[in-house]
């Protein structure tokens, strides 16, 4: 099989040349290296690779320039995979790109050291396939838990906010759920006190709170 052709780019030179390197030996064609992100560029339009491997913050400024090369590069160059690397899951840097398609991976720079796991990794993206790290993924379920204000709802008052979503009494609910309207007041109020809507008119509050759950379904 013909080796996949990689470039690297990453403005320490040990961890790139030690990248280049691994990949070598693991049967990859590194066809070129980049310190920063216009070099980077200009290499995948010059050599034409296959798979780009690519820290996140790269010279001038240590920002977004390697993560702004590779959103460049999905856009111009759609057929290469994407690695990028990152000393820190950072969820809000990283969504935008892995939400652009296959072929697509985000690693912390820790899992390197797994040799083994980092290779299939590698050949995974090249085969269009896509890789989360797991840190990130437990950083977006707690981002997404956190962002999320159903996350203090009891599945109970869930069962009551979905049918006052569906423009149902307190009378209504009650019977439905088989338990009293005292019980649903309850419940209800409940619901507004944990969404943090204020106490005003008691049906423009409902409203508030279907309009959270239908945002959030």
């Amino acid at each position: 099989m013909t080796a996949v052709r990689v470039v690297v780019a990453d403005d320490d030179v040990l961890l790139r040349e030690g990248l280049a390197s691994l990949l070598d030996r693991s049967g990859f064609e590194v066809v070129g290296q980049a310190g920063d992100a216009a070099r980077l560029l200009e290499l995948v339009r010059d050599t034409d690779p296959e798979l780009v491997i690519v820290d996140i913050r790269m010279p001038p400024a240590h920002s977004t320039e390697g993560l702004d090369a590779a959103k460049e590069i999905r856009r111009d160059w759609p057929q290469v995979g994407i690695l990028v690397l990152s000393a820190h899951a950072e969820v809000d840097h990283a969504m935008e790109l892995l939400a652009s398609g296959r072929g697509i991976g985000y690693l912390l720079k820790s899992r390197v050291s797994d040799v083994a796991e980092f290779i299939e990794t590698l050949e995974r993206i090249a085969r269009g396939g896509s890789v989360v790290d797991p840190a990130l993924v437990q950083e977006l379920v707690t981002a997404r838990k956190r962002n999320d204000p159903l996350a203090v709802v009891s599945e109970r008052e869930r069962d009551v906010l979905s049918l006052m979503a569906e423009g149902r009494s307190n009378a209504g609910i009650a019977r439905r759920l088989w338990i009293t309207e005292g019980t649903v007041e309850k419940h209800v109020r409940s619901i507004l006190t944990k969404l943090g809507l204020s106490d005003t008119d008691d049906d423009h509050r409902r409203v508030l709170a279907v309009l959270t759950y239908l945002e959030k379904r």
